[in-house]
């Protein structure tokens, strides 16, 4: 046989077997690839479930219930649950600790300064024209997949010191979050609100006459809070117990700890709308009496509310703030000379344009020493925010004191942050 006949043969047998070998492996290959479908939707399956349990762990350890996506505000919705052995407890505190794991040992941190000055005149409760009151500087991480760290230092021309400092555990059992440390007291809005995100550049009359000073009401002490389930509304209660030095209140004792209960409701109206309303109590000792100062205590109850409207389409060029507080004060003096006071605040605060706010408060409030002795204040506030990480704000205050002075001021404000800030409570 010539050798050209068997490389024709040869080249005729290599056809023949590419044209059938497709057939021959098809079955092969379909089920390869059957097995690799089978395999990526577990894959993904796998994934997002780990993604979601990571997602609600975290919005665990921010201390706030899961948010909407269109109003970013709290939903209806029970908190996270610790897992139970057996049912993926073990992957889900794993997901915890990689998310952690990055800031173990490098936590978030942010410095925000404010600064304040006075025009005007002022006899009964004078500012300095030109002053930095507080720079606070913030330490914020996950310490493991059951709890999170928060520093708040504060420094000030006085002094520094700690104007918040504790942890949150968020998965205890029976859905509680319990927050150990230094912490503002959960009475009313005002108060739990730091300085630099206030609407105003003080505080209101009836916060520092009745409740905390110039300074919230903050102490050492333990919050535990719980989500209520019901088929309305979002409802929220917490109990804390303190040591009994923060705010109007003042321990003389171990024994004389103070306590604090608030409820808070929250209901969607609209894509657009929600209402948040709240009633606090609170109860101390104070300083009253000479012989015997852990002798008399002071009771306070408040009810709070707060609108929100921010257009879904205009959100960022318009929105609409109203609050308003009403405060009652029972102190208990020597002599029988109990004082029975009172205050409120209402303000609201319209943004006509995507940087530039402005804002109305009338405010009023007795003294807590002294209930025939009453302030009434009102102020016309402009903010022009040049963009999330500072703002400058223009605020006419106008205050009648008990004594018959009026103070007629310009209070300017400028606000800067540096850093990665933690998302305060909604």
């Amino acid at each position: 046989m010539s050798v050209s006949r068997i490389v024709l043969r040869a080249l005729c047998a290599a056809i023949v077997l590419a044209w059938a070998a497709p057939s021959w492996a098809q079955p092969a290959q379909d089920e390869a690839s059957a097995q690799i479908r089978v395999e990526i939707q577990r894959l993904k399956q796998d994934f997002d479930a780990r993604l979601s349990a990571l997602e609600s762990r975290l919005a665990a350890l921010e201390g706030q219930p899961p948010a909407t996506a269109d109003t970013a505000s709290p939903v209806s919705a029970p908190p996270p649950q610790p897992a139970a052995p057996g049912d993926g407890g073990n992957a889900l505190a794993n997901a915890g600790a990689a998310a952690g794991a990055s800031k173990m040992f490098n936590p978030d941190m942010a410095v925000i300064g404010n600064f304040l000055g006075a025009a005007g005149k002022n006899t009964v409760n004078p500012l300095p024209a030109l002053a930095l009151p507080e720079t606070e500087l913030s330490l914020q991480a996950v310490v493991d997949p059951y709890a999170r760290a928060d520093f708040f230092l504060s420094f000030g021309e006085e002094g520094v010191a700690v104007e918040e400092g504790y942890l949150t555990f968020p998965t205890l059992p029976g859905g509680l979050l319990m927050k150990v440390g230094r912490q503002y007291a959960a009475f009313g809005k005002a108060n739990t609100l730091h300085s630099h995100i206030l609407p105003w550049a003080d505080r209101p009359l009836v916060s520092t006459n009745l409740v905390g000073g110039d300074e919230p009401m903050a102490d050492a002490g333990i919050s535990v809070a719980r989500l209520i389930p019901n088929p309305w509304l979002f409802v929220e209660a917490t109990g804390q117990v303190f040591r009994g030095d923060g705010g109007v209140f003042h321990s003389s004792e171990r024994k004389d700890l103070s306590y604090v209960g608030h409820v808070r409701g929250y209901q969607d109206i609209s894509e657009s709308t929600n209402l948040d309303i709240g009633a606090s109590y609170a109860y101390g000792h104070n300083n009253s009496g000479l012989i015997d100062p852990g002798r008399f205590t002071t009771s306070l109850f408040g009810v709070d509310a707060t609108i929100r409207w921010r257009p879904l389409q205009r959100s960022i060029y318009q929105s609409f703030l109203g609050r308003g507080e009403v405060i009652w004060s029972r102190r208990g003096q020597p002599l029988e000379n109990d004082q029975h006071g009172s205050g409120f605040y209402l303000s609201g605060d319209y943004q006509f344009g995507r940087r530039w706010l402005a804002g109305l408060r009338v405010d009023r409030s007795d003294r807590a020493q002294d209930s025939t002795a009453s302030d009434r204040g009102q102020s016309l506030v402009l903010t022009y925010r040049p963009s999330e990480f500072s703002q400058v704000r223009g605020q006419l205050r106008r205050t009648t004191y008990a004594e018959g002075e009026t103070a007629n001021e310009l209070l300017f404000q400028v606000q800067f942050a540096i850093g990665a800030h933690g998302a305060h409570p909604f």
